[in-house]
């Protein structure tokens, strides 16, 4: 089944890194500059930073539905040199591929109908396997270990 992965719209993220660090720490954000890499994947550009890069990390809903007790929301990073969302078709980051990850399918009214959690090196088949339930209405992928939101993916 084809399935298309899109990060997140930078727009709403580029005031963050005009803010002072106390208007940052007031809206609950950080600002850092990566001093390893691997280790810091933004949600827009699905790459991880590079070592140098300024990013913020911050809170975001990324499950704000309001017809289901399964809303969502965590931390993030975001690149400041993040120009544009990844957004690709039958396509993986390749930041994906040496994580493990949760995906999990939501259904229409955002409650979630399933879930597993695979290596990265595998994710094409679970993505299959999940939009091809015909109660999946889309895909959260999640990194594993940290638990915190990566992406969405949807039919193509």
């Amino acid at each position: 089944m084809d399935f298309r992965i899109r990060g997140l719209d930078p727009a709403p993220f580029r005031s963050y890194f005009e803010l002072s660090e106390d208007e940052l720490a007031r809206r609950g954000a950080r600002r850092s500059i990566v001093t390893a890499s691997p280790g810091t994947p933004c949600r827009v550009s699905l790459e991880d930073a590079p070592v140098g890069e300024e990013v913020v990390l911050l809170h975001y809903a990324h499950h704000t539905t309001e017809s289901s007790p399964c809303r969502a929301a965590g931390p993030i990073f975001v690149r400041k040199a993040a120009g544009r969302a990844f957004d690709a078709v039958n396509e993986v980051p390749e930041l994906f591929r040496t994580r493990l990850l949760s995906v999990r399918a939501y259904d229409d009214a955002g409650f979630m109908v399933a879930a597993d959690v695979v290596e990265g090196t595998v994710l094409e088949g679970t993505i299959d396997k999940l939009l091809g339930k015909t109660s999946t209405a889309f895909l959260h992928v999640h990194y594993a270990r940290p638990g915190c939101f990566a992406c969405r993916v949807e039919r193509a």
